[in-house]
């Protein structure tokens, strides 16, 4: 066990239902690692979908105001607590948190933890955690989809669409993928095949590319178009349904809109086309924690494996110093980059 010391931490935390200018930068102590815990030095966080809809208090199961976001991390163990190898000290891991990630320090369960390759930079690593796990899950244990099928991954130039489009490349698999029109170059370069998001006719686009139906849909964007993902599908394709961005800035509940597309997706289940619709839920299963952190684990490394074999690459938007997470969120909902905006320690 390492000696035990307080550790200040500087820390983003989130208000209220704010713009992002409305972040604010506080410090404060933190104790020494208790009992199965490590007190992990950031290296790396993101900026992801979550904490766009968080700041507006409308993600499904966000903890009430005021709270430090940050849904997961790259980070350094520089103390362990009782019960807990000290040779973890020194090294590099991920975790995934929901929230409290915005920080310089944090303590976290060291069973939370999973390794990251010696050599690989934090932010790389930091880009494939849940959006790369997300992507691989979805791909290889929602929709199986397999070689010489095809799928529709909306967002392809997003933080998941844009692993997705190389994971379903990589296995042998016809991507069409949605974006702007100013990133289709960057979507093509991916290996999918761009169509304009916001082309009024975007869905008879992709039939004309696909004119017997796809095999999967990758669908983030929820509300009404959801109807026409599921009409995109062949007999016998898959629905993956992972987000209501579409809702993102109405007023009102923020479990409405995700409890009507449950609705939506089990009525779908149940008619007889030998379709199916998932929505996949990061967090599903997490009941069984010790085979749900297996599961996670396994299925990060061989992400982090094809990263380091330079078959997937991440897409960094930006590094941001962590003080100015106002900015780096402010980025991230502009619409305008590509990958991941990451936030990295401060000067």
């Amino acid at each position: 066990m390492s000696t035990p010391v307080a550790t200040r931490a500087t820390e983003i935390v989130l208000p209220g239902a704010v713009e992002p200018s409305g972040l604010e930068v506080r410090t404060r102590d933190l104790p020494a690692p208790d009992t199965g815990q490590v007190l992990l030095r950031m290296d790396a966080t993101g900026v992801c979908f979550a904490e766009q809809q968080m700041r507006r208090g409308k993600y499904y199961d966000q903890p009430p105001f005021p709270f430090v976001p940050g849904y997961d991390v790259v980070g350094t163990v520089t103390a362990t607590g009782p019960g807990v190898d000290a040779g973890m000290t020194g090294r590099r891991f991920a975790a995934v948190t929901k929230v409290g990630a915005w920080a310089s320090h944090l303590l976290i369960d060291a069973a939370e933890l999973m390794p990251v390759p010696d050599g690989m930079a934090a932010a790389t690593a930091e880009t494939v955690v849940v959006n790369g796990i997300t992507a691989w899950q979805m791909l290889h244990r929602t929709a199986k989809v397999r070689a010489g099928g095809t799928v529709v991954v909306l967002g392809a130039n997003g933080g998941v669409g844009s692993i997705l489009v190389q994971l379903a490349r990589h296995a042998g698999i016809t991507v069409i993928g949605t974006a702007a029109a100013r990133h289709h170059a960057s979507v093509r370069e991916l290996g999918a095949i761009p169509v304009d998001y916001r082309d009024p006719d975007m869905y008879d686009q992709i039939r004309k590319i696909a004119p017997d139906g796809v095999d999967a849909v990758f669908d983030h964007v929820g509300g009404p178009g959801v109807v026409q993902s599921w009409r995109l599908l062949r007999r016998g394709g898959t629905l993956v349904s992972y987000g209501t961005a579409a809702t993102k800035d109405e007023e009102g509940s923020s479990q409405l809109p995700v409890l009507k597309l449950f609705g939506q997706l089990a009525a779908w289940n149940s008619l007889p086309n030998g379709k199916s619709a998932h929505f996949y839920n990061f967090w599903a299963g997490r009941r069984c924690r010790t085979e749900w952190r297996r599961r996670l684990t396994e299925d990060l490394t061989e992400v982090l494996r094809l990263v380091a074999d330079g078959v997937l690459t991440p897409r960094i938007a930006a590094e941001i110093p962590l003080h100015e997470a106002a900015s780096a969120l402010a980025l991230a909902e502009s619409r305008t980059v590509i990958g991941k905006v990451v936030l990295v320690p401060g000067a």
